[in-house]
């Protein structure tokens, strides 16, 4: 495991938003949500593909508090272009489980 430093670490802009629209995406290659995330203030409504089918439903993820990266730059997934990656871990499975705050935070507040 190649090693970083704080400040590289700090260079990743890691965000909370609240997932406003999610819809199911079959075009992809992998069974996936597209997703709309509002992390209010500057950073406005930010668009992301995401393979979290096995655990949330696009229904069941509305209102949902997520963390994402919100400093790479957009990728093209198929039609869709993705703006931000939200995060997750995967479980025994390999299924992913999407990381949220265990509390109602603002916003669009930093990870630090």
């Amino acid at each position: 495991m190649a090693e970083i430093s704080f400040d590289d670490f700090m260079q990743v802009d890691i965000r909370v938003g609240r997932v406003i629209h999610a819809e199911p995406y079959p075009e992809a290659r992998k069974p996936a949500i597209k997703m709309q995330v509002d992390f209010g203030g500057d950073l406005g409504v930010k668009k992301s593909s995401a393979q979290v089918t096995a655990h949330y439903t696009p229904e069941g993820l509305i209102g949902r508090q997520v963390m994402a990266v919100v400093n790479f730059p957009p990728r093209q997934i198929g039609k869709f272009m993705s703006e931000i990656l939200v995060l997750g871990v995967p479980d025994d499975n390999g299924e992913v489980v999407l990381i949220a705050p265990d509390h109602n935070v603002p916003m669009g507040v930093r990870l630090f």
